[in-house]
């Protein structure tokens, strides 16, 4: 198991394919962990060299005091790529992830490569609810809006269709530490790039979910608008397309990233 020990944080780390291949990282969504991209990885590894890794506070890595912020996150994967040798890569994120990436592209532009935005926004939901929301998983825990939140990451018909992957992502969000998931709703909370994110210069692609709700079309449209030549593609899918839309997903990335 990996461990990368940074400046204030111990973070999990996965690498697949060869170490000759280009990087290309892989930054997980609230409430999941590195394992979100298996499906992915197989083919994704062929490519390129594949680098996930556990936002702090998830997964295997180092669970630090709340609240976090999104500065902050993206500081840990650049640490994560210092230690690791890794002067520029790809960057993919999804919700939270993308995120990440946004702001590391606005801030760290030589680190990257191409980017990758995936049911993301610059902007995601109101202050109010995530407030609401961490005061309830302070108070209840994760598990208390487990179904609630996972009913929104695939569409209905999927999930009906799929209970083992309903089974799949439920695990990886109730067994998310309650301070590491609501330290990272505040990271979400608290951050706006919708004015920053016109100065992006990497070549990037935005990828949405047409049954999205916390982060729908209009939100990657709005993305889509700000950075100059940015591409687009909208999936079947729902807020976790990369587990609905696997193929596609996946076909949408390597085509962007090989382009």
């Amino acid at each position: 198991m990996p461990i990368a020990h940074l400046k204030d944080v111990d973070l999990h780390y996965q690498l697949d394919g060869d170490a000759s291949l280009p990087v290309l990282v892989l930054s997980n969504s609230l409430g999941t962990s590195l394992a979100m991209w298996e499906p992915q990885i197989s083919l994704l590894s062929k490519y390129f060299r594949v680098l996930r890794y556990d936002t702090r506070g998830h997964g295997r890595s180092q669970v630090t005091p709340a609240p976090y912020s999104i500065p902050q996150l993206a500081g840990d994967v650049i640490g994560l790529l210092d230690q690791l040798g890794i002067a520029q890569a790809h960057f993919c994120g999804l919700s939270m992830g993308g995120s990440t990436v946004m702001w590391l592209a606005v801030h760290h532009p030589e680190r990257v490569k191409r980017l990758v935005l995936c049911n993301t926004g610059a902007l995601i939901g109101t202050a109010e609810a995530w407030t609401s929301r961490i005061a309830t998983v302070q108070r209840d825990g994760v598990a208390s809006i487990a179904d609630a939140v996972v009913s929104r990451w695939l569409t209905p018909e999927f999930a009906q269709a799929n209970p083992a992957k309903v089974k799949l992502l439920a695990t990886m969000l109730k067994t998310t530490p309650d301070e590491g998931y609501a330290g990272a709703c505040a990271a979400v909370r608290d951050i706006n790039l919708r004015e920053q994110i016109g100065g992006i210069k990497a070549p990037t692609l935005v990828v949405a979910g047409t049954g999205d709700i916390p982060t729908p079309p209009s939100d990657a449209r709005f993305i889509l608008s700000q950075i100059k030549d940015a591409q687009y593609v909208e999936l079947g899918a729902a807020h976790i397309s990369n587990q609905e839309r696997p193929e596609e997903f996946t076909s949408a990335l390597i085509k962007f990233l090989n382009s």
